[in-house]
């Protein structure tokens, strides 16, 4: 069905966790699972929604019927008005018609349909929480797989073995197997406080509530001496989890971590964590038990709370003592936390906040610590706290080492491994088995209950087994009942309860204390209905939620509050891969910045693409004002029956305003300030250039009450001017120094004698490769959207840019030196291979192919064929569209400076193939996907703008290529034409052989000498005699107009390395340098 989109199981995963994304394997498994409901339901050949209903009943375990037959009815008293469901009923129905060989009512099928669509939304939902607690972003089918072994409900209803376990499903994260960051240490922390934080929602909204709805049964001050001051707990844990989550989100990019020391320093300065206190010394007081026993031990009591659900008694009796002791353990992790986080911090500041909430938390510690030991039993070591969700997050690779060393202690195992059906390991200690002879060592599992032996052979030297237990039994807990055993006071199993089979065959297990009984039912009780008791908040969360809905106000008078359609904003198809934001294809601006500071969830993908591009239809005076309007959010307005209810004394509107408030004014507030934050550290030039603009957001910043935040903003702005003023910083730290100066003829200060041929090649590429990473890492994104570099205001809008590929046009070497000139360029160019400066190297194959240069191939044929193949090499990475290039560019590590043309050529080709707006319905909405496109190339040229060279500034050097002017006062016409005709004067169109020069000195030119085998180098004024050249034995000779060339005085003398000179009718030369 699935492939064929007859079952659309990608809306329901969508609906239920829109941030995560299903793999395509997930949703088949789920269809399969379907289509085996499907057909245990069409068995019974239904004719009547009642017929369906009775089938629901007999064959779904309790409590899940009673929430599927409500969907079920639900969705048909919906059917009235429209169409509730996203399965097809319109296609399922003839399918049912097919199947069942006779015509089905239309309303039974809708019954049908939204059972199904229920159940799969709910296996969607436990897979989803599953995935979100091991912080991944995509449901495989072994994530559903696993999750539905831990959930009996679902096990039952489908008969599933389960063949799945930890070690086949386990993947570490990435700093597992190294030490713990403290990054790392923040994303736990996030993911152990929204698990706390639904253990409390459990507590109050489950177990509390129920108290509350009977106050027949129970008064005020049970609740209050059983739940003490859960609520402040509660309160408490939401205001730290939003403060640590808008301290990841306002994260600066300098930061080598996210900050949160400040968000414990406030709340511990403000005594906010003092409710631990007093909860401790309530929960862990004998009054305490001695109250909640004498409550439950009350036939009225237990009667209540069986009513309410299959099981929910005992979870009363046994889980919510132990889930009140949550808190306890809680606020002790806080204090090994906070230690942990001083530790591993990199900040200064962030490190003396945490000093400061840990001084502020030292008596708390002290008082919870001493109630703790004075009233509860010392734990064993490694034995596991009590929580009721698995903590497999922090300790995958523990739990599977664990579940090893227990199997390898027990002699006679035999089946599948422990970690195959099981994730966790839970509990273990003495019971004895009804029955039994000797006392049992018990290991409980979330999946396995194991009974054995003390193996006293193991205990005898020389035995031969070395296990230290002898297996006795296993429970496979889902195919077993947890039952509670009432035993008489004088009686042995005064401390019994009982494991009961599906054939009603009984084991009897008895416990030493009334205590060790309490752990284990609360343990057994826990994992045979923790699904139940999840099922339950859910209902209670979505009743809420549905009771209390958002209202915003009217958007005639907060234009941010119109609602989504397609004459407004369209999406992409897909969504984000690990976020599962959707992705938006395009907009009006109101939409667009509504979705820059969504209060749902921040996208920092589209804030980051939204700052680079916005400019392109948007103004920064513009946006300023947009989002001073989108942070100043009006409060919704009353209706006629909230005016008369407030007329009568009542406040209707009170906790609608209260979920207002921290569901969307502080969610929207945050990210309008992180957009500024973003707007300011990465493209302050927008405020460079706008001193009003810049005054405008310093002076309504300052009004707002954010304080660290806004404090935050203004460091950057100052920290900006006084960068401003002082001139950007050039000292980098690198790990080795740089390489000395080249020098060859010239030396440092002779700016006169500066030549192509009289400085080192070496040096010349160093230095030009210097200068292109300082103008290439200088260009701003902004500068290349919209092609603002081609249009009129090009100057003003792309400086940097135009600074970087004006001088991509060297000078062709035409003269009469050209070989010697035209080799040393290759030899440049070789330099600027090896120091990966890409840009370089492709300047200087476009100048050797520009029509000057190209059509001189008697100056090709005498280059050397060393030389010509490095440059066949380079002029090899343009072609093909730049395939080697490109290759090549992925391969290299920086620093590099890439070749700036195909960015440009991208770019182009982008701005002009898409349009700048969409058609939809009628309006022009902004084409957000084409300057998403846009924002990824420049994204690829920021990623190499980070690294710089680890090369030293030779500043005369550095001077010299700066002043450089080869066109001089010609237009770009004129120097080619010059270029051109340069070109036809040296080689001629057809020459055989390209003309000789008359040297430019009169009479006898001076002549220089270079012996190999003397080193040196001699000037004579006229020709040498014969025993002159004898003497100087293998020599080459060449005119003194070219020993000018290379700054030498008459008679100097000095050491060369190694000069070759080519040709005496066309004097060239070529200098091989080695390095």
């Amino acid at each position: 069905m699935y492939p064929n989109e007859s079952v659309p199981l990608p809306q329901v995963q969508m609906q239920v966790h829109p941030t995560l994304d299903a793999k395509e394997d997930a949703l088949q498994h789920i269809e399969e699972l379907i289509l085996q409901l499907l057909n245990m339901l069409c068995v019974a050949q239904p004719r009547s929604v009642q017929d369906v209903e009775e089938r629901v009943q007999k064959t779904f375990p309790h409590p899940i019927d009673k929430w599927a037959i409500a969907d079920a009815q639900s969705a048909i008293e919906k059917r009235k008005r429209r169409n509730p469901l996203l399965l097809p009923v319109d296609k399922i129905h003839p399918l049912l018609k097919e199947v069942l060989g006779y015509k089905v009512d239309y309303h039974v099928s809708l019954y049908i349909v939204a059972v199904l669509e229920y159940i799969s939304a709910d296996i969607l939902k436990l897979a989803g929480n599953y995935v979100g607690n091991i912080r991944h972003y995509e449901i495989s089918q072994q994530d559903i797989k696993v999750s539905m072994c831990a959930d009996k409900v679902l096990m039952d209803m489908f008969d599933q073995e389960e063949d799945i376990g930890l070690v086949s499903q386990c993947t570490e994260e990435p700093s597992s197997s190294g030490e713990v960051t403290y990054d790392d240490l923040v994303r736990l922390e996030i993911a152990e406080e929204r698990q706390y934080l639904r253990e409390l929602d459990l507590i109050i909204k489950v177990f509390r509530n129920h108290f509350l709805s009977n106050n027949k049964i129970f008064t005020p001050q049970d609740v209050e001496v059983i739940f003490s001051n859960i609520l402040d707990i509660h309160e408490l844990t939401v205001k730290l989890l939003g403060l640590i989550e808008d301290a990841v989100e306002m994260t600066a990019d300098g930061s080598p971590h996210p900050l949160v020391g400040s968000c414990f320093e406030d709340l511990a300065e403000e005594q906010a964590f003092d409710p631990y206190e007093t909860l401790s010394q309530d929960i862990l007081n004998k009054n305490f038990h001695e109250h909640f026993n004498s409550l439950m031990s009350r036939p009225t009591v237990g009667l209540y709370f069986q009513s309410i659900a299959e099981g929910f008694k005992e979870a009363v009796q046994y889980v919510l003592p132990q889930l009140m002791m949550v808190p306890v353990y809680h606020c002790m992790h806080y204090f090994e936390l906070l230690q942990q986080l001083q530790e591993h911090s990199e900040d200064q500041d962030d490190r003396e906040c945490l000093k400061q909430a840990i001084t502020a938390l030292l008596n708390l510690q002290c008082s919870v610590e001493r109630i703790y030991t004075k009233h509860q039993p010392r734990r064993k070591p490694g034995e596991p706290m009590y929580r009721l969700y698995s903590r497999q997050v922090r300790s995958k690779q523990l739990a599977i080492k664990r579940m090893n060393e227990i199997q390898k202690s027990i002699d006679g195992w035999e089946g599948k491994d422990i970690g195959q059906c099981c994730s966790e390991f839970i509990l273990e200690g003495p019971l004895l088995r009804a029955g039994a002879k000797h006392e049992r060592h018990n290991f409980l599992f979330d999946g396995l209950m194991i009974s054995c032996k003390a193996n006293q052979s193991s205990r005898l030297p020389g035995s031969g087994s070395g296990a230290e237990y002898r297996l006795k039994e296993k429970f496979v807990l889902r195919k077993i009942r947890i039952a509670d055993r009432d035993g008489d006071a004088a009686s042995e199993l005064r401390h019994a309860f009982e494991l009961v089979g599906k054939d009603e065959n009984i084991a009897v297990f008895c416990a030493r204390t009334a205590e060790e009984k309490a752990a284990w039912m609360a343990a057994l009780v826990t994992l045979q209905y923790r699904s139940t008791l999840d099922r339950m908040l859910d209902s209670v969360l979505q009743h809420e939620e549905q009771a209390q809905p958002l209202r915003l106000p009217a958007p005639e008078v907060y234009r941010f509050a119109v609602q989504d359609s397609e004459e407004n904003i369209v999406f992409e198809d897909r969504v984000q891969s690990k976020t599962g934001i959707p992705i938006i294809k395009g907009g009006t601006v109101v939409k667009l910045i509504e979705r820059l500071t969504y209060h749902m969830y921040a996208d920092p993908n589209f804030v980051r693409t939204f700052l680079t591009t916005y400019r392109s239809f948007c103004k920064p005076q513009e946006l300023l004002s947009l989002l001073i309007d989108r942070i100043d959010i009006p409060e919704p307005e009353p209706t006629e029956a909230d005016r008369q209810a407030l007329w009568n004394g009542d406040q209707p509107m009170a906790a609608e305003l209260q979920r207002f408030r921290k569901e969307y004014v502080q969610p929207v507030q945050l990210r309008v300030l992180n957009v500024f934050r973003q707007w300011v550290e990465h493209h302050f030039y927008d405020f460079e250039n706008d001193l009003e603009l810049r005054s405008r957001l310093e002076e309504y910043i300052t009004s707002k009450s954010m304080r660290k935040w806004v404090e935050s903003i203004n460091k950057i702005i100052k920290r900006k001017l006084q960068t401003q003023a002082n001139g950007v910083s050039h000292s980098i730290t690198f790990e080795s120094p740089p390489p000395p100066i080249e020098w060859h003829i010239s030396r440092a200060g002779q700016l006169d004698t500066f030549d192509l041929m009289t400085l080192h090649p070496i040096e010349i590429a160093r230095q030009l490769t210097l200068l292109e990473s300082e103008l290439y890492r200088a260009v701003r994104p902004s500068e290349l959207v919209g092609s603002v570099w081609t249009k009129e205001d090009k100057e003003k809008n792309s400086p940097n840019l135009l600074r970087m590929i004006l001088p991509a046009a060297p000078r062709p070497p035409l003269g009469p030196r050209r070989v010697a000139v035209f080799t040393r360029v290759i030899e440049v160019l070789q330099v600027f291979q090896e120091l990966n400066n890409f840009n370089g190297v492709l300047e200087v194959v476009s100048a050797i192919n520009s029509v000057p240069v190209y059509r001189l191939d008697h100056t090709f044929e005498a280059v050397p064929e060393r030389k010509k193949k490095i440059l066949e090499e380079a002029v090899e990475l343009s072609q093909d569209h730049f395939k080697k290039y490109l290759a090549k560019l992925k391969s290299i590590n920086p620093p590099c400076v890439p070749f700036f043309g195909i960015y440009l050529t991208n770019i182009l080709k982008t701005e002009e193939g898409n349009p700048d707006h969409l058609k939809r319905h009628g309006k022009e909405l902004i084409n957000f996907s084409k300057r998403r496109k846009v924002a990824e190339i420049t994204g690829e040229i920021q990623q190499y703008q980070n690294q710089p060279y680890c090369l030293k500034q030779e500043h005369d050097v550095r001077r010299f290529f700066e002043n450089l002017n080869p066109m001089g006062n010609m237009s770009e016409k004129d120097f080619y034409d010059y270029l051109f005709n340069k070109s036809q004067e040296i080689e001629p169109r057809n020459c055989r052989q390209p003309p000789r020069f008359v040297s430019r000195s009169a009479g006898s030119p001076p002549w220089l000498c270079v012996s190999p085998v003397m080193g040196l180098r001699h000037f004579w004024t006229g020709a040498p005699s014969y025993s002159q050249i004898k003497a100087m034995g293998k020599s080459e000779w060449m005119p003194n107009d070219h020993a000018e060339h290379l700054g030498v005085t008459n008679g100097d003398t000095a050491t060369l390395k190694e000069i070759d000179f080519h040709g005496t009718a066309n004097p060239g030369f070529q200098l091989n340098i080695p390095r």
